[in-house]
């Protein structure tokens, strides 16, 4: 019995400190202290300079260290991606690599904040060294780094884009037709060879 109580009191205490560390962070944005949390609708819509497909390879980049499946990186993740990149940091340079991202200042990398590394990066913004070796590292672009020199040029880059990413949808869309058709007619073939030993 006095162990329950025990580990009621741990619960409490644990559930006490998340809701002060809460109010403590909204205190802090309410002061001007801190940003609040950046919400986009999606990835794809904020990091336009990507297409589908090399932010997909972006997210499959970043759940391949995020060893614990939550949606962030954390310090220990982070760590392990350097050396597995081999290019292994001090305590000092990953936590200045988290702090150069993490908008929300959890302390962690969520996948958009891991995208801004790559998006600071084909800015050419980018300044922290550690940052630097994971854009390095993990290029999945295919297309060389571009500008528009002028403003036509970059209104005709806008249209290109959005007709990439046209093209995309639709590619990925008459993929799913072809894959389901395929589906159906395995299914077919399989009722017919199993309506034989019926």
């Amino acid at each position: 019995m006095r162990g329950e109580c025990s580990n009621c009191t741990d619960l409490n205490m644990a559930e006490t400190s998340e809701l002060a560390d809460k109010l403590s962070r909204q205190q802090k944005i309410n002061e001007g202290e801190a940003k609040p949390t950046k919400v986009s609708q999606s990835v794809y819509a904020e990091f336009k300079e990507f297409s589908i497909q090399e932010i997909k390879e972006y997210r499959k980049v970043f759940q391949k260290y995020d060893v614990d499946a939550n949606g962030f990186l954390d310090f220990t993740e982070l760590k392990l991606m350097m050396e597995k990149l081999g290019e292994p940091q001090t305590h000092i340079a990953l936590k200045e690599m988290i702090k150069t991202v993490d908008e929300d200042n959890d302390g962690s990398i969520s996948f958009r904040e891991f995208m801004l590394i790559f998006h600071y990066a084909k800015e050419g913004t980018l300044r922290v060294e550690g940052l630097k070796k994971i854009a390095n590292c993990c290029d999945v672009t295919t297309e060389g780094v571009g500008g528009a020199k002028g403003f036509f040029e970059s209104k005709a880059q806008a249209l290109a884009d959005q007709s990439k990413f046209e093209k995309e949808i639709k590619a990925e869309q008459e993929k799913k037709k072809l894959e389901d058709e395929e589906k159906k007619q395995r299914r077919a073939a399989f009722k017919e060879k199993a309506s034989a030993f019926h």
